[in-house]
Order: structure tokens, then sequence, then C-alpha cells
């Protein structure tokens, strides 16, 4: 049987967050460590059906990361192609974790806060590197 290959301009939409908080240095964000793909990112995952941005950032975090969250700014939306040939198009938020803790999963293994120095240093992808100055512009910090 023949694979069936996406329709030609079909987007895969996904949400996530940068999830920050204030430590005893400043700011700090959370990545996650993504065994699959071996890197390190901001929580994130494709949208259910039908299912709104917000509402799929907060699941996608929470999953990932055991932590809920309360969403703040909307951040730039990264773009890019994937294997397949798709585009894939992710709404990111800045968000604050209000409870909750994080326990390894078969999605993420490890997180880790971060200053924002150190996360753009750890970020795997040249695109999520951009969403740290968006996080701290948002946040009125230099």
């Amino acid at each position: 049987m023949k694979p069936v290959r996406p329709p030609a301009g079909a987007v895969v939409r996904a949400a996530g967050c940068v999830l920050w908080r204030r430590g005893p240095e400043g700011i700090e964000l959370a990545l996650v460590h993504r065994p699959k793909y071996l890197d390190w990112s901001f929580p994130k995952g494709k949208l259910k059906k039908g299912e709104e941005a917000r509402v799929g950032a907060l699941r996608e975090v929470r999953e990932e990361t055991g932590l809920d969250c309360v969403l703040g700014p909307a951040l730039p939306t990264s773009r890019y192609p994937v294997a397949d040939g798709r585009l894939k198009e992710v709404r990111y938020w800045a968000a604050q974790p209000v409870s909750g803790a994080f326990a390894p999963n078969r999605e993420v293994d490890r997180l880790a806060w971060l200053c924002p120095d150190e996360a753009r240093s750890r970020l795997t992808h040249d695109r999520d590197r951009g969403l740290v100055d968006a996080l701290l512009a948002a946040l009125g910090v230099d």
C-alpha cells in the first residue's frame, strides 16, 4: 500500500509556552529535553483537531512538565518545515507556573530552569533563541 502524502500546503498546528519564574538571580526559563529528538526546547506540541491554540499550549505544558501555568502575552509564532514536507506553525505564549511538579515521562526526561543566557546556549534550534529575547521584551527586562 502506498503511503498517503499530506496535501500540499498542509500546516501542522502546534502551541507551547516559554515558562518563566523569578529565581534568586533573576528571571529563569524552563527548557525541556526530549529524548526522542535529543534536543532542548520549550514545551510545545501538536494541537488536537478543533483545539484552540491557548488551550493546547496549556495542555502540552501540563503533559510535558507536570506544571499548570497561567498564560501571559503572546510571543512570536515559529514556522518551519518538518520531515514530511509540511510546514509546522507553533504559537507561543509567555507563561508562569502556578502549581504542579515535574516528573520524567516518555516525551520529556529532563527539565532545567536556566537564566536567559544559559537558556539561549542550551537551546538546540536557532529558531527558539529569539523567543528568549521576545519573552524578556514582553516582561520589560533587558
